[in-house]
């Protein structure tokens, strides 16, 4: 079975089909592509005709939002006592995947089960800050938050301090994913739990060319040099179409176990439960490993 996402109160998606999903963020609701939705949309839905703003495609790549009333820039979603902001942006984005939800609560339990330890978290691909928040209000004692993207950094402080988490050590650091964790290995420097959210395809801050299926075992081994010897957790998210969790278990299983072989290896989907029908939107795979 998914890991599904199903805590939320701010935000729920309401329905999802015909390549579409319409989702409910706090008192806005926002109609989007989604790719995996083939299935029918519940055509006695009229909630989907209610759409506060609409996100079209364009033939030639990008598209636009139709706005059907004027909406703030920006406004809040709370959970689990964190507070996000959400604006929709002209990739279609909100700034927020809801679905991760359960990778936070993960991580969350974990790191508060084991405070004790003065654990260090580093996050990669870190977009803006969803599991870096996380992680440091459940009790990490670092935080470190790497993405290659000034914006998304910039997003994420907004976020630390919407979280009320600004007396909290978390560092920001723009960079290229790959870069920084060579150089934290040349500093001596080790985390007791690392994440990673790498995209498909994207560039780093210096034109870095990055590719999942080429770039990912490289990253994975790079990584590996500095996961503490007493590490608590390795995650791995994707959203890499055509890559089964399977992947992530086997890269897991072959390239974690063996240097830490006291821990569990779990891969699956994650997905967010649609409110108005008994069905369940998938929204990517993970591949997680664990201290027994």
């Amino acid at each position: 079975m998914p890991k599904t996402a199903d805590q939320w109160t701010d935000y729920q998606l309401i329905d999802a089909g015909d390549g579409e999903k319409l989702e409910q963020w706090n008192n806005i609701v926002l109609r989007r592509p989604d790719p995996q939705a083939i299935w029918p949309a519940d055509g006695h839905n009229r909630q989907w005709e209610k759409a506060d703003a609409i996100y079209h495609r364009s033939r030639t790549g990008g598209g636009e939002w139709e706005f059907r009333k004027k909406l703030p820039e920006s406004w809040n979603i709370a959970y689990h006592g964190l507070m996000f902001k959400v604006s929709p942006t002209g990739f279609k984005h909100t700034g927020i995947f809801p679905e991760q939800a359960v990778n936070w609560d993960w991580m969350s339990q974990l790191i508060h089960d084991h405070k004790d330890e003065n654990l260090r978290i580093l996050n990669l691909f870190a977009y803006t800050g969803g599991a870096t928040m996380a992680c440091s209000a459940a009790g990490a004692a670092e935080t470190v938050h790497v993405d290659a993207s000034k914006g998304m950094v910039n997003w994420a402080k907004e976020n630390r301090d919407l979280s009320g988490l600004s007396n909290h050590s978390i560092r920001f650091i723009v960079d290229d994913c790959l870069k920084f964790v060579e150089r934290e290995k040349r500093r001596g420097h080790t985390y007791h739990g690392i994440l990673m959210d790498p995209p498909s395809y994207g560039r780093g801050p210096n034109g870095e060319m990055w590719k999942f299926e080429k770039e990912i075992t490289g990253l994975i081994q790079a990584c590996l040099e500095i996961l503490d010897d007493h590490a608590l957790f390795f995650l791995i998210n994707s959203y890499t179409t055509g890559f089964s969790s399977l992947v992530l278990e086997d890269m897991l299983k072959t390239m974690v176990l063996p240097k830490h072989p006291d821990g569990l290896v779990e891969a699956g989907e994650v997905a967010l439960p649609i409110q108005s029908r008994d069905l369940l939107l998938p929204c990517g795979i993970y591949g997680r490993w664990q201290r027994k």
